[in-house]
Formats: C-alpha cells, sequence, structure tokens
C-alpha cells in the first residue's frame, strides 16, 4: 500500500470501520511507514482533544427547535365559536372546532399528517388570519401549509381561491376547473376533509341542485360566513325552491350564476330565469365570462 492510499484510510482504521482484509494491509504499511504512523498518532491525538470540546446544551434547546420546526397548536376564540388552530413555521395546517376533544384532534392530526402535534401558544399574526377569515373579511396574506396532501386534494382546495368573496360555485365549477368534470362526488369528499376551513372557503360551495348544502361546521355557520361576506342566502334559498339555476339579462343576453356581481346589476325588468345551461342556450344567451357558468372554449 502507498502513503497516499493509506492517508485515506487513517480515520477509518483508527474508529474500527475499515474491512478486515485492507485493515490487515494498512496495518501492515504503517508498522513499515514510521511518517504514515505519525500521522494516525496525530489523528488520534485531534479527537481527543475534540472530545473534551463537548458542553451541554442550553436547557431549552428542545423547546427552541420544536418553535421552529415542530408542528403546535393552540384555540382562537371568535365570535362564531373557539377553534383549535394547528401550526407549523410554514402556517396554520388544520382547524377544527375546540368541541371537539383535544385528545381526537391530536390523534386527527397525526392519523392526516403522520407528525405529532403540540400545545403551544398561537403567533398573533396568525390569531388576525383566522379572526379575520371568520369576521368576512379576505386577509391579505393567509400562510398555510398543506404539504403531504395528495396532489389532487391541493389542487382543489387551491382552487377555492378563485371563488370571488360574496359569491358561490357549485360542487360541478369546481370539478370542471380542475380539469375533471366527472368527479363531482371527489370534489364533495375534498371539502368536507378540508383542513383549514374558513382560511380555503369551502363554504361558498354549494350543490348544483341549489340552496346552501352541508358544511363540516353545520349549515347554520355556513349560512352566517356567507352572509358577512355579502351572499343573498334567503334569495338561494328562493331560487332553490323555483329550481333557478341561471340568470341572465335580456339587454346583453349573458347568462350568469345567480351570485355573480355582473348578476347583481341586472334591472328587474330585464332579469331572466334558467333552470339549466341547455335552457339558457336554447334561449340565445352566452354564459358570462367572470363568473364561467359554462366550460370554456377549447
Amino acid at each position: 500500500m502507498r502513503c497516499e492510499s493509506a492517508a485515506r484510510w487513517l480515520d477509518a482504521f483508527r474508529t474500527g470501520e475499515l474491512k478486515s482484509v485492507k485493515r490487515k494491509s494498512l496495518a501492515a504499511h504503517l508498522e513499515r511507514c514510521p511518517a504514515c504512523a505519525r500521522e494516525l498518532a496525530g489523528i488520534e491525538s485531534l479527537a481527543g482533544s475534540v472530545l473534551g470540546l463537548r458542553v451541554c446544551a442550553p436547557g431549552r434547546i428542545l423547546e427552541r427547535v420544536l418553535e421552529v420546526a415542530g408542528d403546535h397548536y393552540a384555540t382562537v376564540a371568535t365570535d362564531l365559536g373557539t377553534y383549535r388552530v394547528a401550526f407549523n413555521a410554514r402556517g396554520i395546517t388544520l382547524v377544527r372546532s375546540s368541541a371537539e376533544k383535544a385528545a381526537a384532534f391530536e390523534s386527527e392530526y397525526r392519523r392526516r399528517f403522520g407528525r405529532a402535534v403540540h400545545r403551544s401558544e398561537l403567533p398573533e399574526r396568525l390569531v388576525r388570519v383566522v379572526k379575520e377569515a371568520v369576521s368576512g373579511l379576505s386577509p391579505a396574506r393567509i400562510p398555510m401549509d398543506l404539504t403531504g396532501l395528495p396532489a389532487f386534494e391541493r389542487e382543489i382546495l387551491m382552487l377555492l381561491r378563485q371563488i370571488p368573496q360574496g359569491e358561490v360555485r357549485p360542487y360541478l365549477w369546481l370539478a370542471r376547473e380542475a380539469g375533471r368534470p366527472k368527479a363531482v362526488r371527489a370534489v364533495g369528499n375534498v371539502m368536507a376533509r378540508n383542513p383549514v376551513p374558513f382560511l380555503l372557503p369551502c363554504h361558498r360551495v354549494v350543490p348544483a341542485s341549489g340552496g346552501i348544502g352541508n358544511y363540516a361546521f353545520g349549515s347554520r355557520l355556513k349560512r352566517e360566513l356567507l352572509r358577512r361576506e355579502g351572499v343573498p342566502v334567503e334569495e338561494l334559498d328562493e331560487f332553490a325552491r323555483r329550481h333557478v339555476r341561471y340568470v341572465g339579462s335580456a339587454s346583453t343576453n349573458i347568462y350568469c350564476f345567480p351570485t355573480c356581481r355582473d348578476a347583481r346589476r341586472i334591472s328587474t325588468r330585464n332579469r331572466v330565469s334558467f333552470s339549466s345551461v341547455k335552457e339558457a342556450v336554447s334561449a340565445g344567451y352566452r354564459p358570462c365570462r367572470r363568473c364561467q357558468p359554462e366550460a370554456r372554449a377549447s
């Protein structure tokens, strides 16, 4: 063995990690080469000195690491109830009602994300985001962490941000925007599993048959959230009873979803109601470009 090769293996020889054949070869070389033997002695001395530099970690180092990299949760009181909000360094990860026991919340978190979650204090900026969303405002920036969710689930959830405040869209619209118009039931399941309700507004999604529909926190809360955003909830109930799904303008021959901001500007004498896209198209109406009640032309 040459000295150049021996130098590469000296530390592994010292720690006992070298395989037997190479170890025997290096041992024989060290007996013949005083320079390499001195090099090994220097490495051993340095390793011993390094051990002397070992110190105890600061008492709160584990807590500090968890603060930066761990998953935590706290409760946030709002005028619509108290909620458990989980978060990490990247943002909010889960929102659930505090009516659920803490142990159940922690169990769901581990099941969904594969990580433990610990009680902590929610940063003020995140408290503010949750309260603004519940109050009917749209926070300018919502720090969230959806990593770990399936790609389809993340895509559908992020599409919720395209529904304007004060408007609603049917499940079919979300499925169509995701390029999967037949996946309406799957979209419904994603809404039911939304980890961050309020922040990603699944309350703005309603059945294609009309009305308000279900909500993870109950239909009463869903109605209140929509009212706070300016959605005419009672009018939607009336439309559902009359089987009205779209509203058109006789002056422009354009039809919209009933809550579209353009639909709300239609005067009573120009307003026309339709029960289906087929009915609207047969009457010579074209879809609104803003709310996209019909699939975009390819």
